[in-house]
């Protein structure tokens, strides 16, 4: 048995064996998801929320990725039915949780105006934010999206996992 807690194999198997009230609730994810990252950055254009800079081309596909997969990470907190002639145990919750509540917050930060961001200007004034926390931005989103894909494995490779039971 591998001893990583991450399989490409048992994710796939996992996404396979969902039903569709995990992918209602993946779905339902990503729109949240997209909503509360997108809205207060304004990618998602609304009327409480605006910018100083404009959106760039790249915060489109940052915020679907960021969205699709907290979807996918929200999922697996679904609790599935148990089969009717199974009475194992559900496998044990995987670390990934907690990697991807931080990714939702890095997203947060990757897609957003760079100069409205109040802790950015303290730290680094307008101009530097523009100048070098701006650049940073795109870099940013690519490793949230890369932990979240982190935390998506995790977890999914945990719900196909072959539980152990002591024995007396």
């Amino acid at each position: 048995m591998s001893s990583s807690p991450r399989s490409w194999r048992r994710a796939g198997t996992a996404l396979r064996a969902w039903r569709s009230g995990q992918w209602t609730m993946a779905g339902a994810g990503a729109l949240a998801t997209a909503v509360l990252v997108g809205a207060p950055t304004d990618v998602v254009p609304n009327p409480l929320f605006g910018r100083s800079v404009p959106v760039q081309w790249w915060n489109y596909p940052a915020l679907a990725v960021t969205a699709a997969l907290a979807g996918i990470v929200l999922s697996t907190y679904v609790r599935r039915p148990a089969a009717p002639s199974s009475s194992a145990p559900e496998p044990p919750a995987a670390d990934g949780g907690r990697l991807g509540a931080i990714c939702g917050v890095l997203s947060f930060f990757a897609v957003g105006c760079p100069v409205c961001n109040k802790l950015v200007l303290v730290l680094l004034g307008a101009s530097g934010a523009l100048s070098y926390w701006a650049p940073l931005q795109p870099l940013l989103a690519v490793l949230s999206a890369g932990l979240l894909a982190e935390a998506a494995l995790r977890r999914l490779s945990a719900e196909t996992e072959c539980p152990v039971t002591p024995s007396a």
